[in-house]
């Protein structure tokens, strides 16, 4: 495993789990700055389907329109700003209207009917259309940026450039989702992921399948951090039985199909790629000591439709693999929270949660506590 964890490196101090302060400039200078992992194009196969992307005081609409492209809306009205869509899905015809005073847009955000209105001197709709919210599709999963001028995705997002194209992502359909509410700072939740050094205790299963040791990083700086890990039978899966419970994703190579491959997307989620399914898990905080983590299983249509399909075998074992890890890191948010708590060293098996910090630090404009874990 390749590692850039030097002698002396330690983890994030107590403040940086309790202070309001930092919580705080976590939303003003991350959260609300950074392309946030926000769901996946299938949940908008038809115009005017829509889901909400929320997060603290923030809710956009995330909609297809009536001409089939992808848009992105701040969920309240251009009037007395009462929230548009309260349903965290679903389909809105060929209009959003506002349920206070009947003010209407059309899926391209454009004020269209706006009652009494035409009574007020000067009053012109182009000038109320919706706030658009920063999108993109990165092989078709959805992405969501709350500031008015986002940094490209390409530039914030590097390590996803060029890779995972043959998993045929776009394609893909969710089969099973889970939400989670985890009584943990959400950087405890990126930690646990980044490292499998506590697999052989806390999962005995999963360490059966992908021996803790069988595994390199080939992601180790920056937003995007991960690598494969090598499965004890090259023709099975992360399934509660070890086998496949579909055909392995066309266009993935024989030697991929023999690993599952692990990514880290700072600040908002992780993307893992097995032979016959995709997951994806959102990390939404909702406090200093809580974050929603929610897991979804995807599956090519082919899979899904053939006679027999039974996602269970995965659901199942990442449920349980899922649970065991919320266990751990609300009991590790008990410890870092206490007055005694002292950061501890972190071993060459961690190097992906020095790599996390480091991109935490230079995200929240902690210069000299970069400095330190660098120099």
């Amino acid at each position: 495993m390749k590692s850039r964890t030097s002698f002396g490196q330690h983890t994030l101090g107590r403040d940086y789990f309790v202070s309001d302060e930092i919580w705080r400039a976590e939303h003003e200078k991350i959260f609300y700055r950074s392309w946030m992992l926000a769901g996946h194009v299938s949940q908008l196969e038809q115009p005017g389907s829509y889901f909400l992307f929320e997060l603290g005081s923030e809710s956009v609409i995330v909609l297809r329109d009536q001409d089939g492209e992808l848009r992105a809306f701040h969920n309240h009205c251009r009037h007395r700003g009462s929230k548009l869509c309260r349903e965290a899905q679903g389909t809105l015809g060929k209009a959003i209207q506002c349920p206070y005073h009947a003010w209407t847009f059309g899926l391209d955000g454009a004020l269209r009917n706006v009652p009494t209105m035409s009574e007020v001197p000067g009053f012109d709709p182009a000038n109320y259309p919706l706030h658009q919210a920063a999108l993109e599709s990165w092989q078709g999963f959805l992405f969501v940026n709350l500031s008015p001028n986002p940094q490209p995705f390409a530039e914030a997002l590097p390590g996803l450039a060029e890779r995972f194209q043959q998993w045929r992502t776009p394609e893909l359909r969710a089969a099973a989702r889970k939400v989670y509410e985890v009584d943990a700072n959400w950087k405890l939740i990126f930690h646990n992921f980044s490292e499998c050094y506590h697999c052989p205790l806390a999962h005995p299963h999963l360490n059966k399948l992908t021996p803790f040791r069988n595994s390199e990083n080939d992601l180790d700086e920056g937003p995007v951090l991960g690598g494969p890990m090598w499965m004890s039978n090259r023709d099975g899966s992360m399934t509660m039985g070890g086998e496949r419970c579909a055909p392995a994703l066309p266009g993935i190579t024989e030697a991929e199909r023999g690993k599952v491959y692990y990514y880290s997307l700072f600040p908002s989620g992780f993307l893992s790629f097995h032979p016959d399914y995709v997951m994806m898990h959102r990390a939404l905080p909702l406090a200093k000591n809580r974050t929603r983590v929610v897991c979804e299983w995807l599956f090519h249509p082919d899979a899904i439709a053939a006679p027999g399909f039974d996602p269970a075998p995965a659901v199942e074992f990442w449920d349980l693999t899922n649970r065991q890890d919320w266990e751990l890191c609300s009991n590790a948010h008990l410890g870092v929270t206490s007055q005694a708590w002292e950061p501890g060293p972190y071993s060459d098996l961690e190097s992906q949660l020095a790599a996390f910090d480091r991109q935490y630090l230079r995200a929240l404009g902690d210069e000299a506590a970069t400095a330190r874990r660098t120099g």
